[in-house]
């Protein structure tokens, strides 16, 4: 296992044309050149070009910029892709930015120390401002899911392929992991970790968070956990096989977000009414001083993440659904689910339209697919209007976020209610213990 701090390769921007940015203060190109100011890289063929503001002009098959103990403006970047927050900014990262040519244009890749990277995720994921027990108990978690896809790439000295599928004429059935990427680690946006550089306040408190918790990991039957992580479970966490690969892994199964057990709500009869009620669950916070300690100002604008409603007319629907899936149902006449999870996220869904029925799978492409961005969870029952052709469907769901491990808001919540890290983290991975990797 780790035994080391290891250099980590995190993916800002990719299959851009250009890339923009501004060297801080002076950087080193290639360890021979030295520039300032801002940088525009393109590509000409096989070679990318670097021309600065001070009138050097670089090529090579790939640039390294050096920002030494200073940093680098990336412009342009974008958060949240493809999600409701989606945004562009600009942002600025210490140490080496390497630009390498992608299938499409170019690629820009921060490397940096895994230390140092946990102390922008721990203040890019929650609020710097949360309470010091959830900011550790958040360190060894992302920590732990980053040594885990580490080790899993050096063992198997390639990456796995991200993007799985089971298609036939009845069903298609995806499921997305993080190990997809091919020219660095991890990404920098919520499809691996948030990791917004330096660009965000980093505060003494998240600092001394990772400090405290150096190289601790959470650990199971001697490896380093997979520990996954969503926004809010919405009562109930989800198994790790409804998400993702047809694999229990037991310190991923799902558990209540309370002191209290709640049973599993996978059949139709419970799962609408544990969706259409409020428990007492950890993460059904509504403290507005609360969710503005814990959560960074772009996840503030979502205050229905416990429970939520969204609704749709038979026009909106069915051409969502044509546009996000590619296939033509006709008017959209159902949606029933097929199989639910312990959480109430739907696994596999049947869409039933005028012209086709299929059913769709799992919880990420099903949350694709009925939104046009995502839907917050695959925990929704639906409502819909009477008629041959219903006019009209209402989704009333629960949750933001696969569901899968810990639940940060929940987390959080647990926290502010005097609850330690190790408290915290063996509530939601189940049989875990927490080692000192390094």
């Amino acid at each position: 296992m780790m035994t080391k701090e290891p250099l980590i390769h995190v993916g800002i921007i990719e299959n851009r044309t250009e890339i923009r940015g501004t060297c801080l203060e002076a950087c080193l190109v290639n360890a021979r050149n030295r520039v300032r100011g801002e940088v525009t890289v393109v590509r000409n063929g096989d070679t990318l070009e670097l021309s600065a503001q001070s009138g050097e002009r670089i090529t090579g098959a790939e640039l390294r910029i050096d920002a030494g103990e200073g940093r680098f403006l990336l412009h342009n970047v974008t958060i949240g892709a493809q999600f409701h927050w989606e945004r562009v900014e600009d942002q600025s990262f210490h140490g080496v930015l390497r630009l390498v040519r992608d299938a499409r244009g170019i690629t820009a890749i921060n490397e940096i120390g895994l230390e140092e990277y946990l102390k922008s995720v721990i203040s890019s994921e929650m609020s710097a401002e949360s309470p010091p027990e959830l900011l550790q108990a958040h360190a060894i978690t992302s920590r732990s899911w980053l040594a885990a896809m580490l080790e899993q790439q050096w063992e198997s000295k390639k990456l796995k392929e991200a993007k799985r599928s089971l298609e036939s004429r009845e069903e298609i059935i995806r499921w997305y992991d993080r190990e997809d990427h091919a020219l660095f680690n991890v990404c920098a946006d919520d499809h691996c970790q948030r990791y917004q550089g330096v660009s965000k306040i980093i505060s003494a408190e998240a600092e001394h968070a990772v400090e405290a918790t150096r190289g601790m990991c959470l650990t199971y039957a001697n490896q380093i956990c997979d520990a996954r992580f969503s926004k809010a479970c919405g009562g109930i966490t989800e198994n790790f096989e409804n998400a993702w690969a047809d694999i229990a892994v037991p310190y991923l199964s799902s558990v209540s977000d309370s002191e209290k057990a709640f049973p599993s709500v996978a059949q139709e009869k419970d799962a609408r009414s544990w969706i259409m009620s409020r428990p007492s669950a950890y993460c059904n916070a509504s403290d507005e001083r609360i969710l503005k300690n814990i959560l960074p100002s772009f996840d503030r604008e979502t205050i229905d993440f416990f429970r939520w409603r969204v609704s749709y007319d038979q026009s909106e629907l069915s051409g969502l659904i044509r546009t996000k899936s590619g296939v033509d149902f006709g008017s959209i006449l159902d949606l029933i689910p097929v199989q639910r999870g312990p959480s109430g996220r739907i696994v596999r869904l049947r869409i039933v339209g005028s012209k086709k029925t299929l059913v769709v799978g799992k919880e990420l492409e099903i949350r694709k697919w009925l939104s046009p961005s995502h839907l917050y969870s695959s925990a929704f029952v639906v409502s819909k209007s009477d008629g041959q052709i219903p006019a009209s469907f209402t989704l009333y769901g629960a949750g933001w976020g696969h569901g899968v491990g810990l639940c940060q808001i929940g987390a959080a919540v647990m926290a502010t209610k005097g609850k330690k890290a190790e408290e915290i983290l063996l509530h939601y991975f189940r049989g875990t213990e927490i080692r000192k990797m390094y």
